[in-house]
């Protein structure tokens, strides 16, 4: 199954003495989920990247706090709603996850600075998120993007946990083209799905690729119509 690196800091074990004067800072999701697309897409682009940044940072991965923790969960869920925005959809869900794990992530203090602490608690499993997780493609297109490999980054690390690891992997298109065509753009994609999940540990033989060409549409439209949100790939755990 997928490799997943374990971060065993002081995550969750830290309590906080209420002398301390240290605020914890609340998560901004009604206000992102106020904002117009545009506008939203900036805020989260700006958390996704003050994430990645922090997974980054040594001196965060070795620091005896939960920031390196909540930063990777900022990373994997602004990552998501990234993914979403692009086709066109505001997902409060994810934009949620987003701003909590940013919060967090903004607000951790180094256990020396703790009033009260506790040893640390033994290392959580491995999550187990079944999805489904969803990739946006061009027009004519089976190329992953930038925003579609973060979301594919995220599959394969959420889901190390499940039990069967078995992946379901079902590609679609729009309407515009033949059927016959969009049948094959369809496999297509889901194929090179498939080849990036493998690239990042999880295993060939759990994975199983469908192709439904323009059937079963996330935005019903008439033949020959364009539409971003049906040119997609959906990653499930069964």
């Amino acid at each position: 199954m997928v490799g997943v690196r374990k971060h065993t800091a002081a995550a969750g074990a830290l309590i906080l003495c209420a002398l301390s004067g240290t605020a914890w800072a609340q998560s901004d999701s009604g206000d992102l989920m106020a904002l117009d697309k545009g506008a939203l897409r900036g805020e989260v682009q700006k958390r996704f990247d003050g994430a990645v940044a922090k997974t980054t940072d040594a001196t965060v991965v070795s620091a005896d706090s939960s920031t390196y923790m909540w930063a990777s969960q900022a990373k994997a869920q602004c990552g998501i709603a990234l993914g979403f925005l692009k086709s066109g959809a505001k997902d409060p869900v994810s934009v949620g996850k987003c701003a909590d794990a940013y919060a967090h992530m903004e607000n951790q203090m180094p256990a020396a600075q703790a009033a009260v602490f506790v040893p640390p608690a033994a290392a959580a499993p491995a999550p187990c998120n079944k999805g489904p997780y969803i990739v946006f493609f061009d027009w004519n297109s089976a190329a992953i993007s930038e925003e579609g490999s973060t979301i594919l980054n995220s599959a394969a690390a959420g889901t190390a946990g499940c039990t069967s690891g078995r992946f379901s992997v079902s590609g679609y298109a729009d309407r515009s083209g033949s059927e016959t065509y969009n049948m094959a753009l369809s496999q297509r994609r889901a194929d090179v799905v498939r080849d990036f999940l493998t690239g990042q540990g999880v295993s060939a033989a759990n994975v199983t690729t469908k192709a439904f060409g323009e059937t079963n549409p996330r935005v019903p439209t008439a033949d020959g119509v364009r539409e971003l949100q049906n040119r997609r790939v959906e990653i499930t755990v069964e």
